[in-house]
C-alpha cells in the first residue's frame, strides 16, 4: 500500500479527537478512553479517523448482553445508519469512538456478532463479516476487531443503484470485461464474452463499441453476485439484489468520442472505470478519457486488464506508468494498487471518502486472476451522496433529461434518460421542450421502466424509461428535458462560459465554432465575444508542466 495512503487514514488521524458523541436519538454509548491501559497496534494504524455523527459507518466496543432498552436504541440507531447509507452500513466492532483500535477477545466477539445480527433482523437487515485483523495487546490470549457490512434487504424495488461509466482506449478489453462480470462466464480469449454487450451488426463484425450500452450487476444483501449466470432477465435481478451497480460502456476509439462524452455527461455516473490493456499500456484515447473524467470531477479507478498476455515484468511496467501519470501535477492522485481482498475493502472506502485515491486493480479476463477483488470492490463501494442530499433533491421540482427515444409496437412512444431531480409517478403530467420555437408541450407518463423491469414511482438520480402513450415522436428529440409544469420553463439562446484551453491545434477567438457539451445537450456553438481577451492560445509548456 502507497505510504501516502497509510499517512492519510492511518496514524496522522490519531492527532485528531471526536468531534462530539451523537446524541439520544441515535442511542450511541459513550465510553472511557482506554489509550492508557491498551498499547498501540504495530502491523495496522492504531487509529481509524473518529466517528462521524452522521454518514453510515459506526464504530463499537463490543456488544455483548445489552438489555432491552439498550437494544431498542441499538436498532434504531442501525435504522439511522442504513439510512445515512441508503440501505448500506458498516459497523467496525472493537473499536471506540474515537478510533481508537481496541480488539474483542474471541468470546467478547462472538457474543458481539450475534447481537449484531439480532439487531439486523429487527430492522430487515443481513450482515457479512468483511474482515478481521489481530491488534496487539497485553494479554497472551489475540484481540480482534471486526468489519461488518448491514445492507437492508430491499423492499418495493428500492435498490442502492450506482452508475459506473467504463473508460479506456479501444481494444483495452472494456467490453469483454463487462460481458465477463455480468454474464458469469469468462471469455475464451476470442471476445465471445463481449458479443451480448454489442447493439449493432458493426460491433460485432469489428469488435469495437460505437454507442453506449447500459449492463448491470448485482449483489444481494448477503454480498452475493447476482448477474445473468443464475437469472434469465434483467427483472430476476433487480428482484434479489439489494444493490445495483449500472455499468455504462462507453466507446474507446478517437472517432466515438463524442458519443463518450455524451455519456459522461449525460447519464451523471457516480464513478469512472478507466480500462487500460496490460500490454499496450497507456495509448490512444486512455489520457484524454482520464482527462475528461477530472474534468468532470468523476471519481475514477483504474483496472489494468489482459495480464495473462503479458510477463509479470511488463505488467509492473504498465502499472508504474499508470503511477507516474496519477501523481503528476495535473492530476495530484495517490495511486493504490490492490492484491488482497483486504486491501480491496480498503480501497472501496477509501476511495468514496478522499478524491484523491485511485484504486488499481490488474486482473484478467480470460483466466479469472483477480476478478474476484474487482467483485469486493463493487459489493463494498459506498453511495457519494447520503441521504439527506436524496431527500433534498426529490424535494425540487420534476425534471427529466430525455437521452433516447423509441417507437415500441403496442406501447407507443417511449423515452429514456435520467431524473434529475423530483420524483415522478405514474400518470403524471409533465411538460416537455423546448421545440424549434422554444415552447414546451404536455404530455402524460403513462408507465415507467427501470432497469428493464416495471416501477411505479422515479426518484431523483435514478434512470428509466418512460412511455408515453401516442404522443406524437417526431416533437420529440436528444437534449429535451421534461419537467413539472410549476416550473415555468424558460430558453435562451445565449449565454456566458468560463473556458480552460487545454489543447487545440489553432487559435481560439471570436467567431469560432465549437460544440457544447451539457448535461445531455450536444450543441454547436459560435463564440461571440471573448471578455479581457482578444484570443486563447494553446500553452504546452504550462499544460505538460515544464513551464
Amino acid at each position: 500500500m502507497d505510504p501516502r495512503v497509510s499517512e492519510l487514514f492511518g496514524a496522522a488521524a490519531a492527532a485528531q479527537k471526536s468531534g462530539g458523541r451523537k446524541n439520544a436519538k441515535n442511542g450511541s454509548n459513550k465510553f472511557k478512553s482506554r489509550s492508557a491501559r491498551y498499547p498501540k497496534a504495530s502491523n495496522n494504524p492504531p487509529y481509524l479517523p473518529p466517528e462521524a455523527e452522521e454518514g453510515n459507518i459506526e464504530y463499537k466496543l463490543k456488544l455483548v448482553n445489552p438489555t432491552q432498552y439498550r437494544f431498542e436504541h441499538l436498532a434504531t440507531q442501525m435504522k439511522w445508519r442504513l439510512q445515512e447509507g441508503r440501505g448500506e452500513a458498516v459497523y467496525q466492532i472493537g473499536v471506540e469512538d474515537n478510533g481508537l483500535l481496541v480488539g474483542l477477545t474471541e468470546e467478547d466477539m462472538k457474543a458481539s456478532l450475534k447481537t449484531l445480527r439480532r439487531m439486523a433482523e429487527k430492522v430487515g437487515a443481513d450482515i457479512t463479516v468483511l474482515r478481521e485483523r489481530e491488534v496487539d495487546h497485553d494479554s497472551d490470549e489475540p484481540y480482534r476487531i471486526a468489519e461488518v457490512l448491514v445492507r437492508k434487504v430491499p423492499d418495493d424495488q428500492q435498490f442502492l443503484d450506482l452508475r459506473v461509466a467504463v473508460l479506456g482506449n479501444v481494444d483495452s478489453g472494456k467490453s469483454t470485461l463487462l460481458g465477463v462480470l455480468t454474464q458469469g462466464e469468462l471469455d475464451n480469449g476470442r471476445g465471445r464474452a463481449r458479443l451480448n454487450l454489442f447493439r449493432h451488426l458493426h460491433e460485432i463484425q469489428t469488435g469495437r463499441t460505437s454507442s453506449i450500452s447500459i449492463e448491470i450487476l448485482g449483489f444481494d444483501s448477503r454480498g452475493e453476485v447476482v448477474n445473468y449466470s443464475e437469472s434469465r432477465t434483467a427483472e430476476e435481478i433487480c428482484e434479489s439484489a439489494s444493490k445495483m451497480i449500472t455499468f455504462i460502456d462507453l466507446a474507446g476509439h478517437h472517432k466515438y468520442l463524442k458519443t463518450t462524452i455524451f455519456g459522461l455527461t449525460s447519464y451523471c455516473p457516480d464513478f469512472a472505470m478507466l480500462v487500460v490493456s496490460a500490454n499496450t499500456g497507456i495509448a490512444g484515447t486512455t489520457r484524454e478519457h482520464l482527462g475528461l473524467a477530472m474534468a468532470l470531477k468523476v471519481p475514477i479507478f483504474i483496472v489494468v486488464s489482459k495480464v495473462d498476455l503479458c510477463t509479470k515484468g511488463t505488467v509492473e511496467r504498465t502499472v508504474r506508468q499508470l503511477e507516474r501519470i496519477l501523481k503528476q501535477p495535473g492530476c495530484n492522485k495517490v495511486p493504490m494498487l490492490v492484491s488482497s481482498t483486504d486491501d480491496a475493502v480498503t480501497a472501496a472506502q477509501k476511495f468514496a471518502q478522499s478524491p484523491s485515491i485511485t484504486p488499481i486493480f490488474t486482473l484478467s479476463s480470460v483466466s479469472g486472476e483477480s476478478l474476484d477483488l474487482l467483485k469486493v470492490f463493487f459489493n463494498i463501494l459506498p453511495p457519494l451522496s447520503n441521504s439527506k442530499e436524496q431527500e433534498e433533491l426529490m424535494q425540487q421540482l420534476t425534471e427529466f433529461q430525455i437521452d433516447e427515444i423509441y417507437t415500441v409496437p403496442d406501447v407507443g412512444t417511449v423515452v429514456g434518460g435520467t431524473l434529475y431531480s423530483g420524483i415522478c409517478r405514474e400518470g403524471e403530467q409533465l411538460v416537455v421542450g423546448p421545440t424549434d420555437a422554444g415552447q414546451f408541450r404536455e404530455l402524460a407518463v403513462c408507465s415507467i421502466q427501470r432497469n428493464r423491469s416495471g416501477c411505479r414511482v422515479l426518484r431523483a438520480g435514478q434512470a428509466a424509461t418512460l412511455a408515453l402513450g401516442d404522443f406524437d415522436r417526431s416533437l420529440l428529440r436528444k437534449g429535451m428535458v421534461m419537467v413539472s409544469p410549476e416550473m415555468n420553463p424558460t430558453i435562451c439562446w445565449r449565454f456566458e462560459a468560463e473556458i480552460v484551453l487545454l489543447f487545440h491545434a489553432k487559435t481560439f477567438h471570436k467567431g469560432f465554432q465549437v460544440t457544447v457539451h451539457v448535461g445531455n445537450v450536444r450543441q454547436t456553438a459560435t463564440v461571440e465575444a471573448l471578455q479581457g481577451k482578444v484570443s486563447l492560445l494553446y500553452l504546452p509548456e504550462l499544460i505538460d508542466g515544464r513551464g
